[in-house]
């Protein structure tokens, strides 16, 4: 599979601090972002709070609704990157309202009855100073598969502080070494997924 098949990914940041402060969740997206780029996919990020998605498990929640606007980037991308900060063990309130508003598209389906995302991959980026990165790593891999994206191997890179810590991602003075290589795997497996199902689609 030739890497000049064109790609593109969409990474949705889901931190709960507004634009333009700083964000782990958003440095975490954008170095996901920059790994697929050695693999030829081109990228957007969109920090979910900045714009008004409304409650709801339709893919339309009506007037002042945001997320139709977002959608219709994701549907353009062939992979989907989520990327969360870590809350009390849990993803953000923001990316479980992302999954929520996701559930939609299980009534937007092909005339197959295929969810109109499917054959589409995505993958998973979690940052917290607290523990909870697996557990919030399956869920959002449970629900992403559940709606009919495709789950590449090894396809969750994440950052832990230590037990009881407080420092943050964006404060590190250089991306630890483990967190790097597992973000170089995820980007590899992802763009190699997309170009194969992009060539051979589900039937």
């Amino acid at each position: 599979m030739t890497e000049t098949v064109p790609l593109r990914a969409l990474a949705l940041v889901c931190t709960l601090t507004p634009s333009p402060a700083p964000s782990s969740s958003e440095l975490m997206a954008r170095q996901v972002l920059d790994a697929l780029a050695e693999h030829g996919v081109t990228g957007d990020v969109v920090r979910v709070v900045d714009h008004d998605v409304k409650p709801g498990v339709q893919v339309d929640m009506g007037e002042g609704d945001a997320w139709p606007a977002i959608r219709e980037q994701m549907m353009a991308a062939d992979i989907l990157v989520v990327s969360t900060p870590t809350w009390v063990g849990h993803m953000s309130s923001v990316a479980q309202r992302v999954l929520e508003r996701l559930d939609g598209e299980l009534s937007e389906t092909d005339d197959s009855g295929r969810p109109l995302v499917a054959g589409k991959v995505a993958v998973t980026a979690v940052v917290g100073n607290e523990d909870g990165a697996h557990k919030i790593t399956a869920d959002l891999m449970q629900g992403l598969d559940d709606i009919g994206f495709t789950i590449p191997s090894q396809g969750g890179t994440y950052w832990n502080d230590e037990a009881m810590g407080g420092r943050d991602y964006q404060d590190l003075e250089q991306t630890p070494e483990a967190v790097a290589s597992t973000t170089t795997t995820l980007a590899a497996n992802a763009a190699h997924l997309a170009r194969l199902l992009k060539a051979s689609p589900y039937s």
